[in-house]
Formats: C-alpha cells, sequence, structure tokens
C-alpha cells in the first residue's frame, strides 16, 4: 500500500503489504546512512595523520570523550524510533510530529549542558583521558569544538531516529550523504589552508566536520518543516508536552544505559588484552574494526526490524511484527553467514591490509618487523576465532533492535549486562589468567558469550512480553 507526501512523492505503507519488500526498502538506505556515519572519523583521521602523531592522539582521545555523547544521543534516538514508529503504524502523523519535537528538545537540552562543559574544560578532559602535554596543547581547540558544538551531533542523530522511525530511510540516508561531501571537501582547505581558507590545523578538521554536520541537520529540519516525509513539524505540533516528553525520556534512558554498558565492557577487554603486551592490543584493535564495518550493513538490517516491529504493533497486527523479525534475522544471519566464510578463511590477508592502511595514523606503527608480524598474527587469530560466532552475532543485533523497535529498552540493558559484566568478562578473565590463554583466551571468550547473548535473546523474544509494551 502507498500514500504520498506533500511533495506528491510515493510512500509505501511499512505495516502492511509484502514485509520482503519492506525490510529492504528499509534496510538499504539504512545501511548507507550507517556507512556514511562512520565516514566522518575516517575522513578526519585520514587528513589529521599528516599532522603528526600528537594530532592523531587528540582526535582518538576526543572521540573517547565523545562516547558519552554518542551514548546519550544513541539512546535517545532508540526511544524516538519506537515511539514514532508506533504512532505511525497506529496512523497518528500528528501525535508522531509531537513525538519528534519533544525529541529534538530534550536533545538541544541535553546537547547544551554538554557542550558548556565541553567549552569550559576541554584541556582538563583531556589530561582526565591521560592526555601527554603535547597533546593537550596541540588538541585542546579540537576537542573545545567537538565538544562545545556537540548539538549538531544531537540533531544528527535524533532527526534520523525520526524518519527511521517513520519510514522515511531515504531522507536519513540523503542527510549523511550531504555532510560527509561537506566535510570531505573542507577537512583538506581547512586544514591546510587550501586557497583562500585559511589554514587552521587540527582544529580545521573540527570545523570541517561540524560545518558538515550542520548542514546535514539543515537539511533534515528543512525536510520536517516541509512534510516531505510521513510527518510534518509545525502547527500543534510544534509544542512541549510533558507527558509525552516524561515517556520518551523514560524509555530513552534504557537505550543509553544500553548502549554504555556494552561500550564500558569493551573497553575492559582491551584493557586485559592489553595486559599482555601493545601487539595483542594493536592486533585486537584492528581486528574490531574490521568487525565493526563488516557489522554496518547488519546495522541496517537491524534498524529496518526496529521499525517494521514499532509500526506493525502500532497497527495492532502483534503476528507481522514477529515475522519481520524473523525474516529480517534470516536476511542478516546469511549475509555475517558469508562474511563468516571469508574472515574464518582469509583472515591474514585482511589483517595485513589493514596493518599497511593504519600505520599512517600510528596505530601500528613504531614497531619493528618482529613486532609488526606478531600485530598481523594476533589480529588474524581475533579475526577469525570471532568470525565462528558470527551467525549468533546477527540473530543478536536483530533481536535487540525488536526490543528496542517495541520500545522495551529495558530488556537488553538485561541481557547486556548478564551477558557482558557477569559471564564475558569473567571469562575471558578466567580464559586469559586463570587457564593461561592469553590474549587468545578473550578473543574465545567473546565468541562464546556473544552466542549465549544471541541464544539468551531469542529466548526472550520467542516468549513475546515484548508485544505488550506500551510507548
Amino acid at each position: 500500500m502507498q500514500s504520498t507526501d506533500e511533495d506528491g512523492e510515493a510512500q509505501h505503507d511499512f505495516a502492511r503489504g509484502p514485509l520482503g519488500r519492506a525490510i529492504w526498502l528499509l534496510a538499504i538506505p539504512m545501511v548507507i546512512e550507517m556507512s556514511m556515519e562512520s565516514v566522518f572519523a575516517v575522513v578526519d583521521i585520514f587528513f589529521v595523520a599528516k599532522l603528526g602523531s600528537a594530532a592523531i592522539a587528540a582526535v582518538g582521545l576526543t572521540e573517547g570523550l565523545m562516547t558519552t555523547v554518542y551514548a546519550i544521543a544513541i539512546g535517545l534516538s532508540m526511544g524516538t524510533t519506537a515511539t514514532v514508529a508506533r504512532r505511525i503504524g497506529e496512523r497518528k502523523p500528528q501525535d508522531a510530529a509531537l513525538v519528534a519535537t519533544q525529541s529534538i528538545v530534550i536533545g538541544v537540552l541535553l546537547a547544551a549542558i554538554l557542550g558548556t562543559v565541553g567549552l569550559a574544560f576541554a584541556p582538563d578532559l583531556l589530561r582526565f583521558m591521560k592526555a601527554s602535554d603535547a597533546v593537550v596543547e596541540t588538541g585542546s581547540g579540537f576537542t573545545r569544538i567537538m565538544t562545545g558544538t556537540n548539538i549538531v551531533i544531537f540533531l544528527l542523530f535524533l532527526n534520523n531516529a525520526i524518519f527511521r522511525g517513520a519510514g522515511d530511510a531515504k531522507i536519513a540516508m540523503h542527510s549523511l550523504i550531504l555532510a560527509n561531501s561537506i566535510n570531505i571537501v573542507l577537512d583538506p582547505c581547512l586544514i591546510f589552508g587550501v586557497g583562500p581558507f585559511p589554514e587552521l590545523g587540527l582544529e580545521g578538521a573540527a570545523v570541517a566536520t561540524t560545518i558538515g554536520r550542520g548542514c546535514g541537520v539543515l537539511y533534515q529540519l528543512r525536510a520536517l518543516r516541509k512534510g516531505r516525509g510521513r510527518l510534518a513539524l509545525r502547527g500543534d505540533a510544534l509544542r512541549i508536552d510533558w507527558p509525552v516528553l516524561t515517556k520518551l525520556v523514560r524509555v530513552s534512558f534504557g537505550g543509553i544505559t544500553q548502549f554504555l554498558i556494552a561500550t564500558a565492557s569493551w573497553t575492559v577487554l582491551i584493557r586485559l588484552v592489553a595486559d599482555f603486551g601493545d601487539e595483542p592490543a594493536a592486533g585486537y584493535t584492528i581486528a574490531v574494526r574490521i568487525v565493526m564495518f563488516t557489522f554496518l550493513p547488519s546495522w541496517g538490517l537491524s534498524n529496518a526490524a526496529a521499525t517494521l516491529v514499532g509500526q506493525s504493533l502500532g497497527a495492532d497486527d502483534i503476528p507481522r511484527a514477529k515475522r519481520a523479525v524473523w525474516l529480517t534475522g534470516a536476511y542478516n544471519a546469511a549475509f555475517l553467514g558469508i562474511v563468516s566464510v571469508v574472515f574464518v578463511t582469509f583472515p591474514r590477508p585482511l589483517v595485513e591490509f589493514f596493518v599497511s592502511a593504519l600505520e599512517s595514523e600510528a596505530l601500528a606503527a613504531g614497531f619493528d618487523a618482529a613486532a609488526r608480524e606478531r600485530v598481523i598474527a594476533f589480529g588474524a587469530t581475533c579475526l577469525r576465532t570471532m568470525s565462528y560466532c558470527y551467525v549468533f552475532f546477527a540473530w543478536g543485533m536483530v533481536m535487540v533492535q525488536a526490543f528496542n523497535g517495541a520500545g522495551d529498552t529495558r530488556t537488553p540493558n538485561f541481557i547486556n549486562f548478564a551477558c557482558y559484566w557477569c559471564f564475558q568478562i569473567p571469562l575471558a578473565y578466567w580464559f586469559a589468567k586463570g587457564l593461561g590463554h592469553g590474549p587468545i583466551g578473550v578473543f574465545w571468550a567473546i565468541a562464546v558469550s556473544e552466542t549465549i547473548y544471541a541464544l539468551v535473546s531469542v529466548l526472550v523474544f520467542v516468549r513475546g512480553r515484548w508485544t505488550g509494551k506500551v510507548v
């Protein structure tokens, strides 16, 4: 079934009609959107690498600081997507627009608080991250700009969450393509002073990224204002509704803690691997980067499941919501199953390629030939080991996003805490130090725990309590 927006463009009704077509109509632009979000950091580090190790370190440490911003923005985005999707499924676009307004208001307020802290305490924040004096001197301006203008990150995430929930994934994709295109052009111009542009050095990277994201936000706001998708932010929708705002905060809080729990567990694992030397830590870092790159399409598919679950529940079609999850999970498992075969068969060439690419950003630089070989060996072992559970990764991602799409952000919290903090981390310590397997023990602990994570998620999904979640 289709309707048209205010520009006369056809709109697919994702709460009804063939599920296979609905999944791919949502997933393809969502995959591109996820890929575009990762391009910001890649582009910045590519140009910043030419400024030296202190500049590279400043970018890396600032990204660590920005994890809090991302966690809050992603968590709020989960609640926004779930609630907007539910209202769209109920055929209440005006109520969905009201939810969108509350999300933007919350995001602006949180960004103002975090931005004030960043502007005032950028050098202190870098020192908190154990930055050297050289890095603090080089990177304070970059950190101040990135943290102080975090409002563009919040709005970029939240507006795209609104579009995803409404089923307007193409608009979300277009906004990030625009933002990245501008960043790619401005980065070298502002860093090195190309043509009429001033030479701003490291700060130029921050300015370029902020301008790029800001232009993406302006594109989003224009689309929302004009009603190019399924909802329009104007009239009665442009007001604060405290009951709706409060409910959105409650749903989003689970998403925020969900992301923080998972991120913190990975931080503990890298610290554990680092206990065995720089080479295992570098190999592990490279393997994880490769894994995260291949996960981008999977997250796009998983986000499609979240939208379909939310809209199907809004349309009071629980069987369709369940079918959407099983079908999306099957697609995701097929994709990652193919990837796992490649990674299990050819892990070393892949890691060698990434080591060569990352040497310019000083991740693997500084190692002699023997040490470099150990980095590649550890990275290949890590990549192969984690690939054994790729199919389980696929199901786990889809199940968690199904809960989030239903507005049940608490269940993934419990699963994350139980599987990561109560099982994965103790298991990693036992395998690595108790049994004496070293970093390879950590790699196997990840594979085992992710398998358990997927099985637990499927069992909880089958119980079906998420279908009664009210948002």
